[in-house]
C-alpha cells in the first residue's frame, strides 16, 4: 500500500495528498498522507466496536493465527489460497506482496484452492507468513515506488524478495521462469517449479 502516517510538526505545510492532520498540543500534527484514496478516518466512542471492524479475522502475527486455525477456516473453500489469505475476514495484514512472498516461501501455488490445503500446507503458509512479515517490519517494510515509513524512510524488504514484480525472470532458487496471472484483479506471481 501506498501513504503513510506520520507525526510532524505543525509547520510542516500540507502537500497533494495529505488529508487529515489530527492536531496535538507541543505543535504536533499527526498527519495522513493516502495518493491511492484507500484510507479513511473514523471516530469511534469507547468501548465500542465499528462495523469496519467487527467482522476482522485476527492479526497474522498472534498466536490465534496458526495452522489449525488456517485449516479449518479453509475447509470446503473453493477460493484460491491467495485470496483466501488476503481476506481480512480470514487473517488482516497480508497484503499483496507479501501473499505472493508467503506462498512462494510455503511451496503452494497461489491458485490452489483453500480448501484442499493439507495440515502441513497450512501450517508451511502460516509460518512463512509470519516470517514474511516479521522480515519486512525489521526492514522497515517495501519500497517499490513511494512507500515511507514512519519516519519518512524507504523499506528495504525489496531487495529481499522473490517472486513479486518478477515475472519473466529467473527464479533464485531453481532457474524456472517466475510466472504471473491475474487472481482478484491482483498480479499473482509464481514459480512453477517451486510452488505445487
Amino acid at each position: 500500500m501506498s501513504g503513510s502516517l506520520r507525526v510532524l510538526s505543525a509547520n510542516n505545510l500540507a502537500g497533494p495528498h495529505d488529508h487529515v492532520d489530527l492536531e496535538f498540543a507541543g505543535d504536533r500534527v499527526l498527519r495522513l498522507n493516502d495518493p491511492r484514496r484507500f484510507g479513511s478516518v473514523h471516530w469511534q466512542p469507547r468501548g465500542t466496536i465499528h462495523p469496519l471492524l467487527a467482522n476482522l479475522g485476527p492479526e497474522p502475527l498472534e498466536d490465534k493465527f496458526d495452522a489449525a486455525y488456517l485449516h479449518q477456516v479453509s475447509r470446503g473453500r473453493k477460493l484460491a489460497i491467495k485470496n483466501f489469505i488476503m481476506n481480512t475476514r480470514i487473517v488482516v495484514g497480508v497484503g499483496n506482496i507479501y501473499a505472493n512472498e508467503a506462498l512462494f516461501r510455503a511451496g503452494v501455488r497461489p491458485r490452489r484452492r483453500a480448501g484442499g490445503l493439507t495440515r502441513r500446507e497450512s501450517q508451511e503458509i502460516v509460518a512463512s507468513i509470519k516470517e514474511t512479515l516479521q522480515e519486512a517490519i525489521e526492514m522497515g517494510g517495501t519500497t517499490l515506488r513511494d512507500y515511507v515509513g514512519a519516519q519518512g524512510k524507504p523499506g528495504y524488504f525489496a531487495q529481499k524478495l522473490n517472486v513479486y514484480d518478477r515475472a519473466g525472470q529467473k527464479c533464485y532458487t531453481c532457474g524456472a521462469m517466475i510466472k504471473s496471472v491475474a487472481l482478484g484483479q491482483r498480479q499473482t506471481v509464481y514459480c512453477p517449479t517451486c510452488q505445487r
